[in-house]
């Protein structure tokens, strides 16, 4: 007889385990009430009996305790039961011990390479990981129910930042409201942070205050220049009443000013940068920071903005210098470029920014793109409007805002009635549904697929709302930087945050993946293809929940494109387990993200683009496409071809290029991997990761510290949507071609693999 343990692994019967753990039972109670040892042998003669050839231990415990009393030892049975309840205790308990020691050891595939923007090596990333641990497991056995927790395990779907959980104060992403702090005052740790007045000085106390919220919730965060811009003109103004009082000519006043305010912004710019990436937060890294750059946000203080957008592209294109003084492409910030009327054209004012950061793209993969075009087709206000504003972190968006007609209820200072409001808004949390698991556990029977998947989607909801109940037991006390000095409210202390998780302000988010696996899996074909209007059913479906979800509860549930970084691999590993390998849909260690086109799947550019588009609608609360490319740092015209089409076609995207360093050879280039999925130098064959900077896009944002074997085997499999060869196609043939626009013709070059040059 086979004993299947609590794992799920099996091992042989042993009749003495059976017999030791009545005796230890027995030495707990008076001797009338201990089992005999003929007593104990009939009870394991009666399990013998049964016949079973594979038999759980939970079911020999309860055959045991049944039988204690039945022959009357009702003290002895509660021991017995009191033994293993302690037993599971401590099993549990210790289910933390391995990790810890492997994180500190640093023998962990897992730690090492669980986020590749952490050093699991370093002190700081080992304190927050050793907390996570903590809260993991107090999470698991307390806080949450056993078939929620069964079904993280198992992959079927993930509860997000369970590290986190155990403290119930802290969210997701979140807009900061640096408006708010910058021109009413704000606090830190008690000290009162009053208006600066200068651009120099604003950009160090920014720096200081994201630093202060990311530590104060464990999700991204996004700020935007906009709220940067009116202090330019108030180092203008300074610089040139300076000039004045000297008694220069306004001609003169005017140059020096503009000369010294020119050095400012760039003392400012590199003050930023350089104290973004060199703090770290409470979480072990540097801010995840992203900074939205939008020229439609602001009418007084365009110029201004201009010119600070212009000096952030710059110095990202330098990069920023590593140990050895090489520049290289840094983590963060992400930076946010909204498409719009006045910079996409090559005739608008503003054309030149677009082509700097064009520029800026192709040796640095940032900025992202949002069109502001496309965005306010799918982002409407309660009024009806149309509203563009950034994402939270790497992709997570907001719904459009629903709490004009409700007021102030943040009570922040720069609140404007009518208007809709962003900044000071947030996610509450995540968990994310598994869909191709959905798919393999229907057996491609599709009425019981789509019940499987209301089932699942139902635990993803109930999960959910165990977040927000756990959050919404907060106080505004539990992080003042957040809700009562501006960031996200101006509430009184002791104040609940409540109101602030209802009416549409913040947002829950339901996270998917793998939609290509689970479409391919049902219909045969991929969501590019023939199976693309089941694929939409299915995004769909999500939607149609959240709004049911959302109406019953006052309480925002969004569709959101999952960024799984470890996941990917956990998920793939699931599914191997539960299902075996499967040609095309478990064969990998890895699962496609959210809605995106495969890795290994060959597609244009354009017609990638255009297809995820149509997904992407159906992602509203986050989401992004990307498309893969060589180095185009020679091939701008190319690149603002893409850029062009994603202001046309998508809402938001990003292209991932390749720039890397090795600090042996000094090689620029590609750093390449190995079919054992090693990194390596194509120059001098250099693979100690101590000693080259590889930077790539993963889910949305970029990592610097790589990765575990699932995803680096996703990066390896990525395939070029655009080549960077010449264009072999008469151009002047083809314009006198009817019906064939400029955008056509780069489309048909690049659908052949082919760029213009």
């Amino acid at each position: 007889m086979k004993v299947i343990k609590r794992d799920g692994h099996m091992v042989d019967y042993c009749p003495d385990k059976i017999e030791q753990a009545i005796m230890k039972a027995n030495l707990e109670v008076e001797e009338e009430e201990q089992a005999s040892s003929t007593q104990i042998k009939n009870i394991i003669k009666y399990i013998e009996k049964l016949g079973k050839k594979r038999i759980l231990v939970e079911d020999i415990q309860d055959i045991i305790e049944m039988k204690l009393m039945a022959i009357g030892k009702y003290q002895l049975a509660k021991k017995y039961i009191t033994y293993r309840y302690t037993r599971e205790l401590v099993r549990r308990s210790n289910t933390t011990d391995l990790a810890i020691k492997e994180l500190i050891d640093g023998e962990s595939e897992y730690w090492n390479t669980e986020n590749s923007n952490k050093n699991a090596k370093v002190v700081t990333t080992q304190r927050d990981y050793l907390a996570g641990i903590t809260s993991t497991d107090i999470t698991k056995r307390f806080l949450l129910p056993e078939d929620i927790v069964k079904a993280h395990e198992e992959g079927i779907i993930h509860f997000h930042d369970a590290d986190y959980f155990a403290q119930n104060a802290l969210h997701n992403c979140d807009l900061i409201n640096l408006d708010d702090m910058l021109q009413n005052g704000t606090n830190i740790n008690g000290v009162m942070i009053e208006k600066p007045h200068r651009f120099l000085t604003a950009m160090t106390i920014a720096t200081q205050l994201i630093t202060a919220v990311s530590s104060s919730q464990y999700g991204g965060a996004t700020i935007t220049l906009t709220h940067l811009a009116p202090f330019v003109r108030d180092s203008y103004n300074r610089y040139l009443e300076k000039y004045q009082e000297r008694g220069f000519s306004k001609a003169d006043c005017e140059k020096y000013a503009k000369d010294d305010l020119h050095k400012e912004i760039i003392d400012g710019v590199q003050t930023f940068q350089y104290q973004i990436n060199s703090m770290t937060t409470t979480n072990g890294q540097a801010p995840f920071l992203s900074v939205n750059m939008y020229l439609g946000e602001t009418d007084e203080y365009k110029e201004e903005l201009a010119m600070i957008i212009e000096e952030v592209l710059k110095q990202r294109i330098e990069g920023m210098k590593n140990e050895k003084g090489v520049y290289i492409t840094p983590a963060f910030p992400k930076l946010l470029y909204v498409l719009e009327e006045d910079n996409i054209n090559p005739d608008s004012k503003y054309y030149y920014l677009t082509k700097l950061a064009a520029e800026c793209t192709s040796k640095r993969m940032v900025p992202d793109y949002i069109s502001e075009k496309v965005m306010k087709e799918l982002k409407k206000n309660e009024m009806g409007e149309g509203e563009c504003y950034p994402c939270m972190g790497c992709r997570s968006f907001l719904t459009p805002d629903r709490t004009m007609s409700l007021g102030n209820i943040a009570k922040a200072k720069n609140y404007v009635p009518g208007k809709g409001k962003y900044y000071g808004r947030f996610n509450q949390g995540v968990v994310t549904i598994n869909l191709p698991d959905v798919a393999l556990s229907s057996d491609k029977d599709m009425d019981l697929f789509w019940k499987i998947f209301d089932e699942r989607l139902e635990l993803c909801h109930r999960a959910l709302q165990i977040r927000h109940k756990r959050l919404s037991k907060a106080t505004s006390d539990v992080a003042p930087i957040l809700w009562q000095h501006g960031a996200l409210a101006r509430l009184e202390k002791g104040e609940s945050i409540h109101e602030l998780l209802h009416h549409g302000y913040s947002t829950l988010s339901l996270g998917y993946a793998g939609l290509y696996e689970c479409v391919k899996y049902m219909t045969g074909y991929s969501h590019t293809g023939e199976g693309k209007e089941f694929g939409l059913a299915v995004m769909q479906r999500m939607n149609d929940k959240c709004a049911e979800w959302k109406k019953a509860e006052d309480i925002d549930y969004s569709v959101y494109g999952t960024p799984i970084e470890s996941t990917t691999y956990k998920f793939a590993k699931g599914l191997k387990e539960r299902f075996g390998v499967i040609e095309g849909i478990t064969d990998r260690d890895y699962i496609t993200n959210s809605y995106h086109v495969p890795v290994f799947e060959e597609i244009d550019a354009f017609s990638k683009i255009k297809l995820e588009a149509e997904f992407q609608r159906l992602s509203p609360g986050g989401a992004i496409s990307y498309i893969e490319t060589p180095n185009l740092s020679n091939n701008q015209d190319a690149l603002m071809e893409v850029i062009r089409f994603f202001y046309d076609n998508i809402m938001y995207a990003e292209v991932n290029a390749k720039f890397d360093y090795c600090q042996v050879c000094g090689y620029e280039g590609e750093i390449l991997l190995d079919e054992d999925l090693e990194w390596y130098c194509p120059e001098c064959g250099n693979r100690d990761h101590d000693k080259l900077n590889v930077a790539r896009r993963t889910c949305g944002y970029i990592g610097t510290n790589f990765w575990n074997k699932g995803r680096t085997a996703e990066i390896k499999d990525r395939v070029i949507h655009i080549d960077n060869k010449d264009a072999d196609i008469d151009i002047e043939e083809e314009e006198n071609t009817e019906e064939i626009t400029a955008d056509d013709k780069v489309h048909e070059n690049m659908k052949g693999q082919l760029v213009l040059v």
